[in-house]
């Protein structure tokens, strides 16, 4: 069972890992830090296989790699929301992190539900609720880059 982590709208990039830590070069260390000033209990507790789930606009603000690096560094297998701010949704594409919208449909999902997300068909399944949303998946090229590890891992499979 995954464990939910449940934020609102416009969780920002300087949230996610603060901008006092970014002189930290060690992803690990500074996964430390991450979601910190929103919740202290996320970085010591989230386990690998945990699930973000989020309103509207997550990730705004700065285009830093950072944040979603944070995020897959502790393990967070997938995060669903409403929506994400652009350049969000593409750096965690990127660096490998699945990401979902299901739009207004995540008001449906609260902390502490048994969650299941299978981003390739765009369906996140709350087993506590018999509740299955579908929403359009990631687009083939973004979920591939995702298996792969990120982007940089993609291109190197395509060129082996």
């Amino acid at each position: 069972m995954s464990k939910i982590w449940r934020y609102g709208d416009h969780v920002d990039t300087d949230v996610i890992i603060p901008a006092r830590y970014l002189n930290i070069s060690d992803f690990k260390e500074l996964a430390e830090h991450a979601m910190e000033d929103i919740d202290t209990t996320f970085a010591p507790n989230v386990r690998p296989g945990d699930v973000i789930v989020a309103g509207k606009n997550f990730g705004c603000g700065s285009s830093r790699e950072h944040a979603p690096v944070v995020l897959k560094v502790k393990g967070v297998q997938c995060i669903v929301a409403d929506s994400f701010a652009r350049i969000f949704y593409r750096n965690a594409i990127n660096i490998g992190l699945p990401v979902l919208e299901i739009g207004s449909q995540v008001e449906q999902i609260e902390a502490g539900d048994d969650v299941e997300v299978d981003a390739a068909a765009g369906v996140v399944t709350v087993r506590n609720k018999n509740l299955t949303i579908r929403t359009k998946p990631l687009p083939d090229f973004c979920r591939h880059i995702a298996e792969a590890g990120g982007l940089v891992q993609y291109i190197r499979n395509q060129k082996a």
